[in-house]
Formats: structure tokens, C-alpha cells, sequence
């Protein structure tokens, strides 16, 4: 095996695959980004990259809010329209069959078939060359009950979320471990594989 050297890129993947939501819902929009994660975990706070040439950039510059939805195999088809058509052209939850719900801490519309809705403000906006970073704080989060088990844990897997790498769109395959099982004592690790069975 030998390495490759090749030129700086964004070579992080795979990259996570969201819709944000802009706007009001008398006029909503969604713009697919792939430029997206947390930076700080309390206060909670995350960051979307978006090019200035966007019709989402002014709204979420203009209004300093925007709404994260988590994607899901049932919705890669709206994830990839939502990514390459603008919603100066066309209305993206009319066009991708959508429903767009009244947020709990702004105006902005978040996706009801999304399993998460992350509702941020922008408390920065980084101009670092063809995309702009829009830091925020994130505001509140509304998860899809279907996937809350009795003892209250989220099982976001059972959503089949997805995943994007160089152009392509990707489900996830099986869990492979949980945080910490390379330090965890064979005792534990024997008890929680048999809760599982």
C-alpha cells in the first residue's frame, strides 16, 4: 500500500446530508447542506456553510434563523431536489410533498417528516471564501416520537438516516460499537449485548 498525495480539498467524509429550513410559513424554503455539525456542546451550538449566491443566504442573514432537519432514506429523493433547485424557481415543500410545521422558538418551518428538527439563531456569520459559516446557538430540538423507546432512549437508526460522500447519497450499515466499548469491562459489555436479545 502506498499514499497519495493530492491537492488541499474537503476530504471529511462521509458528511452529514440536511435540509435547512429558511424563512416563514407563509413562505417557506429548504436548502440541502452537507456543511453542517456541532461545535460546542454546552451551549449547544452547531453551523451551516452556505454560498453566498444562495437563495437561502439573505433569508437566514435577514431573518437569524434556520431550522436543521435530519434526513432519512424515505426522504433522499427530497434531500437531493431540495440541493440542486432553488427556491427562487420553485416552492420545495409543495414540489418534494413536505409539510412544514410551525417551530416552537422562531418563525421558521420545520419539516414534519423529519425524524429531528434542530432550531438554531445565528449568533455569527465567518466569511471564509465560497461559503460563508453561520454559527449558532441551537434553541430546541423536536424529535419524532415513533423512535422513542419506553425507557426514553432515541433510536435514530430506526429513521435509516443518511449519509453523503463525493456526490453520492449513502444509508448507514450496522452498529458496529458504542461510545467507550474499546475501555469497556467484559462484564458490562456481556449485560448490555444480552438487554439487546
Amino acid at each position: 500500500m502506498s499514499k497519495l498525495q493530492w491537492k488541499p480539498g474537503t476530504m471529511v467524509y462521509p458528511a452529514p446530508s440536511v435540509m435547512v429550513t429558511s424563512g416563514s410559513m407563509e413562505k417557506p424554503n429548504i436548502l440541502t447542506v452537507a456543511w453542517t455539525g456541532t461545535v460546542c456542546t454546552d451551549p449547544a451550538m452547531t453551523y451551516i456553510s452556505i454560498r453566498k449566491e444562495r437563495y437561502s443566504y439573505d433569508i437566514i442573514k435577514t431573518s437569524g434563523y434556520f431550522t436543521i432537519n435530519l434526513t432519512t432514506k424515505m426522504l433522499v429523493k427530497a434531500t437531493d431536489f431540495c440541493g440542486v433547485k432553488s427556491g427562487r424557481d420553485f416552492d420545495k415543500f409543495k414540489e418534494c410533498g413536505l409539510t412544514p410545521v410551525k417551530g416552537f422558538h422562531s418563525s421558521v418551518p420545520m419539516i414534519e417528516e423529519s425524524p429531528v428538527n434542530i432550531e438554531c439563531q445565528v449568533t455569527q456569520i465567518l466569511e471564509l471564501g465560497t461559503h460563508d459559516m453561520f454559527l449558532a446557538k441551537v434553541l430546541g430540538v423536536t424529535i419524532d416520537d415513533r423512535y422513542l423507546e419506553a425507557s426514553g432512549k432515541f433510536r435514530l437508526d430506526l429513521a435509516d438516516p443518511i449519509a453523503y460522500a463525493h456526490g453520492a447519497y449513502y444509508e448507514l450499515g450496522k452498529q458496529l460499537g458504542t461510545f467507550g466499548y474499546s475501555v469497556m469491562k467484559k462484564k458490562t459489555m456481556k449485560k448490555r449485548q444480552q438487554q439487546k436479545k
